[in-house]
């Protein structure tokens, strides 16, 4: 299986959140810091259709994981 490298933008896009920096940055910066006792696909913050789609990356351990364990350690840092 070859797999694909995505950048962390197209994740956003894959969430269907803004993908632009400013958004990203907007996004991270109103959730962070995620508490250490939430998963982050327990996050209040999603919607089901987006926990779906990372609790799925994790099972299917699909290429997204990646870029989802940086969306997750990017919001478990105070901004």
């Amino acid at each position: 299986m070859e797999l694909t490298n995505h950048k962390f933008h197209e994740l956003f896009k894959q969430l269907g959140l803004p993908d632009d920096p400013q958004g990203i940055d907007q996004f991270i910066t109103s959730h962070s810091p995620l508490k250490n006792e939430v998963k982050l696909v327990d996050a209040p913050f999603w919607t089901t259709a987006q926990r779906d789609f990372l609790k799925d990356q994790f099972i299917e351990d699909s290429d997204w994981v990646v870029m989802v364990d940086q969306l997750n350690e990017a919001l478990r840092n105070k901004r």
